[in-house]
């Protein structure tokens, strides 16, 4: 349900980012998905009272708008790395703010534990919603789209966010805003985003399978899942932002951006694929998990690349063609569970796995065909660094 109007969101999302600019957009959209993420404590209530139907159908409506208010978040993330960062350092800063995806997943399962054992589930939801309007108010106080128009910014720092920018259209986008149908023209796009979905499948099979996993092949109890579950996105936490760290080291020292972004996005790829089509060969727990984790680990090690290909190949229109991107990769949010579901139905977890692994591996040939047109701010980076 949530995947519905997760992928519409970062569609939409997108395309205003580079129109209203990213503050406009954090702002309403995580005002939007507090709100609904307190109202699913009542989504049955709610249901019944407004449509006088299932319970079912609210839970359905609540998910998906709470997800369609999430979607633009990656997005949005991707205009604000453009307006505020050089492009030497994109990929490592895109990195670290994409270390939220494993953190994240790491804390969530024991905060939950606890404040279930200190309240009741409707209130964790509650709780959890207000949380977000709190940061929405610290946040509006703190960011602006653009680092000229921050109090805190000052001329060197300035300066050296925007030494190797070549034009202000580059920055803040041109007067002809992006389309969707300019990302089908190039085919980098489709490339990339083909790596996208690759990671965003495995993301969404483990969010949402390994607990189920753990309990029908191993028997754990769901007292036991709260830290079992954590144990994949551990590593991740340490390869998110050494991917990003690599990359960027690569392109200082050789000047070639597609070998610095696509060596790392192919690895990391290869990597996880083997680890995924492994599973099926270990008999025990702590095998499985291992391999979870290094090949969760591996996966994420790209995840900053491809947003930070979705700026260079064009900055001007980074938020139209990233929603496009964020929806066509995030409907593993969708296939992800609803497939591995059908597998593990017909023919068992193992080859749920597999496919997992297959698809990795066929990200990564994809991955290693993403090509930047020559601009001139590229070309300036390129002179410096050798």
């Amino acid at each position: 349900f949530f995947g519905y109007g997760y992928i519409f969101g970062g569609l939409f999302g997108g395309a205003l980012a580079d129109r209203k600019g990213p503050r406009f957009v954090w702002i309403t959209f995580v005002t939007l998905w507090s709100i609904f993420v307190a109202l699913t404590a009542y989504a049955g209530d709610l249901s019944i009272a407004v449509f006088g139907g299932s319970a079912m159908l609210g839970f359905f409506v609540v998910r998906a708008v709470f997800g369609f208010a999430e979607g633009p978040s990656f997005v949005a993330m991707s205009r604000t790395l453009a307006n505020w960062v050089s492009p030497k350092e994109r990929t490592f800063t895109s990195s670290i703010t994409l270390i939220g995806t494993p953190l994240g997943s790491i804390i969530t399962a024991p905060l939950a534990v606890f404040l279930l054992s200190v309240t009741n589930w409707r209130v964790t939801l509650v709780l959890l919603g207000v949380l977000g309007i709190i940061w929405v108010l610290i946040f509006a106080r703190i960011f602006t789209n653009q680092p000229e128009d921050h109090p805190r910014v000052n001329a060197a720092e300035l300066a050296e966010i925007r030494e190797d920018v070549a034009s202000v259209d580059e920055v803040h986008g041109s007067q002809d805003k992006g389309r969707w149908l300019d990302f089908f023209k190039n085919p980098s796009y489709l490339y990339n985003t083909a790596g996208f979905f690759g990671i965003s499948y495995i993301i969404f099979m483990l969010l949402t399978w390994t607990p189920k996993y753990l309990q029908d092949v191993y028997g754990m109890s769901l007292s036991s899942l709260w830290y079992l579950g954590m144990i994949p996105w551990i590593g991740p936490l340490f390869t998110t932002p050494l991917g990003g760290r690599i990359a960027d080291m690569i392109f200082v020292r050789t000047g070639n951006l597609r070998l610095a972004r696509n060596s790392v996005a192919s690895v990391s790829l290869l990597l996880s694929g083997v680890c995924f089509v492994l599973i099926p060969q270990t008999n025990t727990m702590a095998g499985a998990l291992t391999l979870m984790a290094l090949g969760n680990s591996a996966a994420l090690a790209s995840n900053s690349i491809y947003w930070s290909n979705l700026i260079d190949i064009d900055p001007s229109r980074t938020g139209t063609c990233g929603g496009v991107m964020h929806f066509l990769g995030q409907i593993a949010s969708m296939a992800a569970p609803t497939f591995t579901g059908i597998l593990v139905s017909s023919y068992g977890y193992n080859a749920g796995f597999m496919v997992a692994g297959i698809i990795c591996l066929v990200a990564m040939l994809c991955t290693s065909q993403v090509r930047f047109e020559k601009s001139k701010q590229l070309e300036k980076i390129v002179v410096r660094a050798k």
